[in-house]
């Protein structure tokens, strides 16, 4: 390949040497594409702040079930339900009303007899708020109870039996005849019923759906 050329006005022809074709450049790759970035997980919602009942504070309740001293005995398991939501001092409702509760029967003892008084003692051992349980110390105030007498037991007509049967020998000592007896029968029959009346257990009864007022000895956190 000749490359002419002028110079000082001449024309001058020049050898050129053969260069090469620039070779094919291979093709640009693609840019690759960037996965997207994953989104962050949503924020956990913070946990409730704890709420406190101080001491002193009384949750109401009402008996789950009949409790009475002819058939409970200390240490029977029972449970109550919260019958008011109990607040705290800034209204806040800390133990919702149709919380369970749960405790112990600490004594269950009958009247002796009419003139006097038996007792039921109660003890409560933990509450459920919110499907978890919280170990509660607190005091029974206040409980709803009625009395309630057994009747004539086997008991009884054994004691007006017996009263009946030691004035019949006594009438019969002292009347030396059949009247006497049948007189004195009589009258150790009407003290022997009084024997039984004066003796007879009267039970204390906690009624179904009963009111127990209870007070809490120490503070509660749930």
């Amino acid at each position: 390949m000749c490359l002419r050329y002028r110079e000082r006005g001449d024309i001058s022809t020049a050898a050129m040497k053969d260069v090469p074709a620039p070779a094919n450049q291979p093709a640009k790759a693609a840019p690759e594409k960037k996965a997207p970035r994953p989104k962050p997980a949503p924020a956990k919602p913070a946990a409730p702040a704890p709420l406190m009942l101080s001491a002193g504070t009384r949750v109401p309740l009402t008996a789950n079930d009949t409790i009475s001293t002819r058939s409970a005995h200390a240490g029977d398991p029972f449970t109550a339900t919260v019958s008011q939501d109990v607040k705290d001092a800034t209204g806040r409702v800390v133990i919702p009303a149709g919380a369970s509760v749960s405790g112990t029967i600490t004594a269950a003892d009958p009247a002796p007899n009419p003139n006097s008084t038996g007792k039921i003692e109660l003890a409560v051992k933990t509450v459920s708020v919110r499907g978890k349980g919280y170990p509660i110390e607190a005091s029974v105030v206040s409980m709803d109870t009625i009395m309630k007498g057994r009747g004539v037991t086997k008991a009884d007509a054994a004691k007006v039996a017996g009263g009946a049967v030691a004035g019949a020998i006594l009438g019969k000592i002292v009347g030396k005849n059949t009247k006497g007896a049948v007189i004195g029968g009589a009258a150790g029959a009407a003290a022997g019923a009084a024997a039984a009346r004066a003796s007879r257990d009267i039970d204390v009864v906690i009624p179904k759906g009963a009111a127990i007022t209870v007070k809490l000895e120490k503070s509660l956190t749930v």
